[in-house]
């Protein structure tokens, strides 16, 4: 297959170095071009390795992009940035798959919602591509399959390792301020509740937390039946379902996030259902920086471009 040019806006995040990482295991991209303002004139490199040459940072305006012959474009920036590279992209014409690290098209009806394992069959063709959230993904593959037993909102307690507050100084990203401690935030409204109320079709109720941890996050999920189930019926369910999907796993115990950290994929276990048969909890665990955003923009780039889902995510 054709070697694909990839350009990223965002490099200096956790999130950008994940993906440059999968960039150079893909060999099927050729990376054109990594802006950063902040590195501008060092070379692009994964720590001490320099997988791309000479190729350096550049500081490019939104218009400059746009002028750049790239196949695709991946943005990892932070809320509220993406809407000026993709009117600049517009204005010249130019019309490269573009993949929105960010959470400024999740809501838009002309963006594709790219959680393949819950939208893969409204990937063909798709060249304007949402990437969700990393606790939005981690609640909807824990709902997903129960979604039509669902009685009144879900219960989803979230827990993130601070690398999911970003690169600049808060005291979210404090591991001082965090050593010993859970810091609840964002505990009505948060923007990943409202995203999994849009694109699972059902109500939920999200209470976010941090941890001294780096990465990986825990999500016990507290659901309300409609009807008395028991724990053979919902495994069986959530196997029917994903089953087939390489990047979910299912085990018996409620997973660990230790299982997962720096891996690819998604752990969902631990079910348990009250004596009645009417409340069952569900915990999923996920790697942020990974499943949560570089893993799954990989993924949809891969479908975007006709390469095999899959290529450049070592599992």
């Amino acid at each position: 297959m054709t070697t694909k040019r990839i350009g990223l806006v965002g490099a200096r995040g956790h999130v950008g170095q994940e993906l440059l990482k999968l960039i150079a295991d893909h060999g099927g991209l050729e990376l054109d071009f990594v802006m950063s303002r902040e590195w501008a004139g060092q070379a692009v490199a994964i720590g001490e390795h320099k997988p791309f040459g000479l190729l350096r940072y550049e500081h490019l305006s939104p218009e400059a992009i746009a002028k750049r012959n790239v196949d695709a474009l991946v943005l990892a920036l932070p809320n509220g940035r993406a809407a000026e590279y993709v009117e600049a992209i517009d204005a010249a014409g130019r019309d490269p798959v573009l993949v929105d690290l960010s959470a400024d098209y999740r809501f838009d009806d002309r963006w594709y919602y790219g959680l393949p394992e819950l939208t893969r069959a409204g990937a063909a063709g798709q060249r304007r591509i949402a990437n969700p959230g990393c606790y939005a993904t981690a609640m909807q593959l824990a709902l997903a399959p129960i979604a039509d037993l669902l009685d009144g909102p879900a219960q989803c307690f979230g827990v993130s390792g601070y690398s999911g507050a970003g690169t600049t100084p808060s005291d979210k990203n404090d591991p001082f301020k965090l050593k010993d401690n859970l810091m609840p935030y964002s505990l009505v409204g948060h923007l990943h509740e409202r995203e999994v109320m849009r694109h699972l079709a059902h109500p939920v109720e999200f209470m976010p937390h941090v941890a001294p941890h780096f990465r990986g996050i825990t999500m016990t999920v507290n659901a309300h039946l409609n009807q008395r189930c028991d724990v053979e019926t919902l495994y069986e369910r959530f196997r029917d379902r994903y089953d087939t999907e390489p990047l979910i796993g299912m085990r018996d115990e409620a997973p660990w996030v230790s299982n997962i950290a720096h891996r690819h994929g998604v752990l969902i276990g631990g079910i348990e259902v009250t004596a009645d048969g009417r409340r069952a909890v569900v915990v999923s665990v996920l790697d942020n920086l990974l499943k949560g955003a570089a893993t799954q923009a990989m993924q949809n780039l891969n479908l975007a471009l006709g390469f095999d889902e899959l290529q450049g995510v070592l599992l």
